[in-house]
């Protein structure tokens, strides 16, 4: 059960991360790799520039950084973007 918690948790930040970025088409399963890599990203950027974590869920005993998560997804939404192009319709 925590797994598919952290997968709705993924799709959510992932969805959020996407639109600020300017992507609105990637679907539910883009939007939650977006969120699971944007985690790894949004947390590391946070570590190597010593942010504390502001607002995370705990599911599991392990943390998923919420503002970390969406932060990350923008980033790799930026990328992907800057390395496949931008693609309207």
């Amino acid at each position: 059960m925590d797994i598919v918690i952290l997968l709705i948790i993924a799709l959510i930040t992932g969805s959020i991360g996407a639109h600020l970025a300017g992507a609105s088409r990637l679907g539910c399963l883009g939007s939650i790799f977006v969120g699971l890599i944007g985690s790894y990203v949004g947390s590391y950027i946070a570590a190597k520039l010593h942010l504390p974590v502001i607002f995370a869920v705990h599911v599991g005993g392990h943390a998923f950084p919420v503002i970390w998560s969406i932060v990350g997804a923008i980033v790799c939404v930026a990328v992907i973007h800057l390395i496949g192009g931008r693609r309207n319709g």
